[in-house]
């Protein structure tokens, strides 16, 4: 089936997705400052380099909308109100929205695009989405380690590295202090976290 742009669902279900994105950046921007507040700096610099992803996406999502530049779209959308003050909190109702995003949302806009004929948008629906599975992911594993109280102790010697300088130490639990810079706990990471954090400024 092939539908005008100007007609379709799928320019509604991209400005819902360019909505959902632009709130979603918002609440991770929210989070990184409460987890800042809670000297859980960690967490704080997931939150804020998960927040540029998800800004990203609101912007390829917003891209394909340029053809309707001048025109309003009105949607008819539900989001979430997750202002926790609890840091476990933020982080499992980060993760249950990502996979939201992932299993429901994302698929079923990809679908819909698909079958309007915006071959494109569904790529980028169905891409995305996959990119919210993994930042659903790494909310749950943060959040469960949190949970566990093992954010900064491990049941084996493992590395843990100074977000603030790069001090990496050796050991079953992370420094109080970052003898190097004398920053607190809350800026150490494990090493095999690394490959899921950028650290942002």
């Amino acid at each position: 089936m092939s539908i005008k742009f100007c007609d379709s669902e799928t320019r509604v279900n991209l400005m819902r997705a360019f909505a959902g994105e632009s709130q979603a950046r918002n609440r991770y921007v929210f989070s990184a400052d409460f987890s800042k507040k809670e000297h859980l700096q960690v967490i704080e610099q997931v939150f804020r380099f998960t927040a540029a992803q998800e800004q990203q996406h609101a912007k390829i999502f917003y891209d394909h909308l340029q053809e309707l530049n001048g025109n309003t779209i009105v949607i008819d959308a539900g989001y979430p109100v997750d202002n926790y003050k609890d840091v476990d909190k933020l982080l499992r109702a980060a993760q249950h929205n990502e996979y939201e995003e992932h299993d429901d949302i994302y698929s079923h806009f990809g679908e819909v695009a698909a079958t309007e004929g915006f071959a494109s948008v569904a790529d980028s629906f169905q891409r995305i989405a996959k990119i919210e599975k993994i930042h659903g992911d790494r909310f749950g594993r943060l959040a469960q380690l949190l949970e566990d109280k093992k954010l900064f102790v491990s049941d084996v010697e493992s590395a843990w590295m100074c977000l603030k300088c790069g001090h990496v130490y050796q050991g079953n639990e992370a420094p109080k202090v970052c003898p190097v810079c004398r920053h607190d706990q809350g800026y150490f990471i494990r090493m095999d976290l690394m490959p899921d954090l950028s650290v942002v400024h």
